[in-house]
């Protein structure tokens, strides 16, 4: 049956959390949700009816899915909060500004007080959250508390009013929470020191904190003084088992537009995140088809003048993960480090999960498109004459130096072709000698290739470093096969790719489709090659084992090979079982041996 467009849109989701937006066949938002799972929670709504009508009317007018990637779960509850009050969809609850999420507020003011809010004032004082429920901000709270002495009073702490006296110390002075900066016990400099590692510590970066603490702890202990040195240890752990919050979204970070981008042979994904008020309010993929080899920062410049256009933005900064060229009415922001460039990373992350998304659909729609793409990248990254329609992958194996064996797999149209598989019992090597085998099985294949008329592949593939890569080399020459297929060693630790008479490896993306099939090609000969060995040794194993046995012949040693596989087995059978393969007597024979030899 064919696939809708809808399907191949639920079929391709990402495994990961996420909100989704569903909208009808007018482009209008019908519903937001979150997910810790997109792919399971969206697939949820179409492979069942559903108890109420209202959800059931709901799908039947679902035409387009979008989502955006989120690092957690916590991150999609907010970001749902957020889009929903925006968006405003027909079938959601609507959520009041008053139920908003929590936020830890400090105060611009001398002796900056630090507390919990749900509203934000703009007096510049620093926000950080949101928090998705009071317990959590509490239990920041009390660690603050507990590490560093704060004021919790709201009195106007400026010079003219300690000096003067206004004020006198209160009970958190007494009880040890307050060092009293009403009457001057404390600095302002201190103080605001014990503030900036709190604020620190609310963007999750805590070193400097935990190096004070260890710093203390060690002196008091050398000053004899456990008890103390025991409450700073108590803090330390405290503070490492601490979790950041949610970095979501950021009060600092606002009317911003941050756009990124990735691509490949025959387009670009360039993701738009809206930034208002310190939320994500919008998120966009856009595909653009490369007609000529345009540059990344070429496609980027014009995806934002589209962009910007298209939904009217008006903000004075972009975000963007190169320099870029819009003219001097734009700040351009290439963020190295903080929150904007965990906001950049996001717009990355979904920039990267659109594409594959519409990889796998291609793939469903139009294989040999699919193929066709890929082939040509392949072409492209390892710097072919041709497309590699046709690669073959040579690996060795003599685990402990016996029964030397070899193994050849294919793959065509950068799939494997299991029929065309070869494997290969070493003849003319003595030993465990890796170089010289694969000289041999190299020159048995092409030699019999060429004999039979068969189509040669315009890769090769070596398991191995430079000295594998040469011996097949040497077989190449033999059959002046040189320089008519391409062949390249990889490396089995660091994913080295080499050259004949070249001494510098090629490093692909470990991320690139070229490497992954250039990997599965290699992990797949292994395999191939490992099975192949372990029967051969089994069998050899168990033909001594049984050739050892008196009134055996090689009859039944064969038909007992075929059955029991492996002489662990054959130990471990019952006199009954052996008996159903080769009769009684001679069952008797086996049982008797191995129960006498044990």
């Amino acid at each position: 049956m064919q696939k809708t467009a809808l399907d191949l849109q639920i079929q391709t989701l990402p495994d990961n959390p996420g909100v989704y937006q569903y909208y009808d066949k007018e482009g209008k938002i019908l519903y937001v949700g979150k997910a810790k799972n997109l792919k399971k929670r969206v697939s949820s709504y179409f492979n069942k009816i559903h108890d109420t009508a209202k959800t059931n009317v709901l799908v039947r007018k679902i035409v387009t899915i979008k989502h955006i990637v989120v690092p957690t779960e916590t991150d999609a509850l907010l970001l749902e909060n957020n889009l929903i009050k925006t968006l405003q969809p027909r079938y959601n609850v609507l959520l009041r500004d008053d139920k908003s999420y929590p936020w830890i507020c400090i105060k611009n003011e001398p002796f900056s007080r630090i507390f919990s809010t749900r509203r934000m004032i703009k007096d510049g004082s620093e926000y950080f959250g949101p928090y998705t429920n009071f317990k959590t901000v509490h239990t920041i709270l009390d660690l603050i508390k507990e590490l560093y002495p704060l004021r919790t009073c709201n009195y106007d702490l400026n010079q003219n009013n300690i000096e003067s006296g206004k004020f006198k110390v209160c009970l958190e002075y007494h009880i040890g929470n307050c060092k009293g900066p009403c009457e001057g016990m404390e600095t302002l400099e201190n103080y605001q020191n014990h503030v900036n590692k709190i604020r620190e510590i609310l963007k999750g970066n805590f070193k400097e904190s935990l190096k004070d603490f260890k710093k203390m702890m060690t002196t008091l202990a050398q000053d004899l003084r456990f008890e103390e040195a025991q409450k700073i240890k108590e803090k330390i752990e405290v503070l490492e088992n601490y979790q950041s919050r949610s970095t979501i979204v950021n009060p600092k970070i606002t009317n911003i537009d941050v756009f990124s981008i990735v691509s490949d042979e025959s387009a670009a994904y360039v993701n738009f995140l809206q930034i208002s008020h310190g939320a994500i309010i919008r998120s966009h993929t856009l595909e653009m088809k490369k007609k000529l080899e345009e540059t990344d920062e070429e496609l980027l410049e014009l995806a934002i003048i589209e962009l910007r256009e298209r939904f009217q933005l008006l903000s004075k900064e972009i975000i963007v993960p190169f320099e870029i060229n819009l003219g001097d009415h734009i700040k351009i922001t290439v963020p190295q480090l903080g929150d904007k460039k965990q906001i950049l990373d996001l717009s990355i992350r979904n920039a990267k999960f659109y594409r594959i998304e519409q990889l796998k659909q291609l793939q469903i729609v139009d294989p040999d498109r699919h193929t066709n793409r890929i082939m040509a990248q392949m072409q492209k990254d390892l710097r072919l004459p041709v497309e590699p329609r046709h690669i073959e992958c040579f690996d060795n194996s003599n685990i402990q130096g016996t029964n030397p064996v070899a193994a050849c797999v294919v793959f065509k149209d950068g799939k494997p072709s299991k029929k065309d598989y070869r494997h290969f019992n070493i003849k003319t090597v003595e030993g465990p000698n890796d170089f010289a085998s694969m000289e041999e099985v190299v020159y048995r294949r092409y030699k019999r290739l060429l004999e039979e008329n068969q189509p040669l592949p315009q890769l090769i593939i070596i398991d191995g470093g430079k000295g594998q890569l040469s011996s097949a080399l040497k077989s190449l020459d033999d059959l002046g096969l040189r320089g008519k297929i391409a062949i390249i060693g990889i490396a089995k630790r660091l994913e080295e790719l080499f050259y004949p008479g070249d001494s510098i490896p090629l490093y692909l993306d470990k991320k690139s489709e070229t490497l992954k099939i250039i990997q599965q090609l290699r992990n797949e000969a292994h395999r191939f090659g490992i099975t192949f060995h372990r029967d051969k040794r089994s069998k050899a194993a168990l033909n001594s084992s049984i050739e050892s046995i008196p009134g055996i012949g090689e009859k039944t040693m064969q038909t007992l090979i075929k059955h029991f596989k492996s002489v662990k087995r054959l130990k471990l059978a019952t006199e009954n079982e052996i008996s159903t393969v080769i009769g009684v007597s001679k069952a008797k024979k086996i049982t008797e041996f191995y129960q006498t030899n044990n």
